[in-house]
């Protein structure tokens, strides 16, 4: 017995150290922002290591989109969740987010100029950004949109995403996607089957507790700030509160952490700027900003204690969620509407293809030819992801930057 418990923790490490070195890697690769991280997540979770099924993948997607925090890094620990418990969700989490969050760190420890965003290695991995949104719309488009009433969901999702780019419009689309699924589907796949049960690795008290956290410390901290005098707890304070109360991710929370940083004198306006410039040249979640802003004000130490606080929420609500989640998405009228919010995530990845990356990126005829090869190398050759990064910044490297 004790032979084979020695056995099942040795299973158990080597899952959660093989976790850490895929999100590493997509940490390491995943540029183009929120959008774009979820194409490099249904590449690698769904098609090469088939860790989740594509529609159990989006019905994760859906559920992230619904939760306040960063959407993509939360749907990366959704899946080590659903791999190896809480551990592998927390190895997850930070093999995604260390790369960035350590390469911002040293920029407000060592650097005092940016200047980096226009450089051609970093428009290719615009470039390769294009291509991986593309490939994904390629694969998700049809598994999850296909069929008159879901494609029309889809492309009635990406016009209105057009027209009303804000997170608020993307709920609200999500949402309406929702009822037109519950109006016009039988189920989520069009067949009126029950998905696939998620093997989610943590009970319903565990959820019920990561719930309860979440909230007691969204009450909590602001309650004894004023009684607190340590800079570090009111750093946690606020990067909690900004963690856990923004929709949308990505760019949305930018504001929030100026209104916090700037006025207590944590980093000033220039700094924040140039910090935001990196932060734009960085792979992975857009969240580890925090950790420019505290290793600015208080060192390393400030670095991690921010990063660990802005990204704790969303890390409880997955938590929290999940065992829920799983038996609601198997209710017949739950499946009609996630139906229809999976072929509206379709159509989100679609508008975002064009606003902002298209828009951003491909500003000549070379950058079309780019895409299109980086594309092929992802769609039709079948090489690995970090093949076509590095294809991409190399060849980014030579050409001129036209936009």
């Amino acid at each position: 017995m004790a032979k084979e418990g020695k056995k099942g923790k040795e299973r158990r490490m080597a899952r959660l150290l093989e976790l850490f070195a895929v999100s590493a890697k997509l940490g390491l690769t995943s540029f183009g922002g929120p959008t774009a991280h979820l194409a490099y997540f249904y590449d690698e979770y769904v098609r090469r290591k088939k860790w989740i099924d594509d529609r159990s993948f989006a019905d994760l997607t859906a559920l992230c989109h619904f939760l306040p925090g960063p959407a993509s890094s939360q749907v990366g620990i959704g899946i080590g969740i659903i791999r190896a418990g809480l551990p592998g969700g927390l190895a997850s989490w930070l093999g995604f987010t260390l790369p960035s969050a350590a390469a911002l760190i040293a920029f407000a420890l060592f650097v005092r100029h940016g200047g980096i965003g226009d450089t051609g290695w970093i428009h290719g991995l615009k470039v390769v950004a294009v291509a991986v949104v593309a490939h994904a719309l390629f694969g998700m488009g049809r598994n999850l949109a296909a069929g008159p009433v879901r494609s029309a969901i889809a492309v009635a999702a990406a016009v209105l995403a057009l027209l009303w780019p804000s997170s608020l419009g993307q709920m609200l689309i999500i949402a309406a996607a929702g009822l037109a699924g519950r109006l016009f589907l039988r189920g989520g796949d069009d067949s009126g089957k029950t998905p696939a049960g998620m093997a989610i690795r943590i009970g319903r008290k565990t959820g019920a507790a990561c719930l309860a956290l979440f909230f007691a410390l969204l009450v909590i901290l602001p309650l004894f700030r004023p009684f607190a005098d340590s800079v570090g707890y009111a750093m946690f304070d606020s990067f909690y509160r900004s963690g856990a109360l923004v929709f949308g991710g990505g760019h949305i929370v930018l504001p929030l952490l100026e209104r916090e940083a700037v006025p207590a004198g944590w980093i000033g306006p220039g700094q924040f700027l140039a910090g935001y410039g990196v932060a734009q040249a960085v792979p992975g979640p857009l969240f580890t900003f925090a950790a420019y802003i505290g290793a600015a004000a208080a060192g390393i130490g400030g670095g991690i204690l921010t990063t660990v606080a802005i990204f704790l929420p969303g890390f409880l609500l997955v938590a929290g969620t999940l065992p829920f989640w799983d038996a609601l998405r198997r209710n017949p009228l739950a499946q009609s509407m996630l139906g229809g919010v999976n072929s509206a995530v379709v159509g989100l990845l679609l508008a975002a293809l064009y606003d902002p990356l298209w828009l951003t990126t491909i500003g000549s005829s070379a950058d079309f030819a780019l895409a299109l090869v980086l594309f092929a190398m992802l769609a039709f050759w079948k090489l690995p992801s970090w093949v076509v990064v590095l294809a991409g910044a190399l060849a980014g490297a030579a050409m001129p930057v036209t936009i």
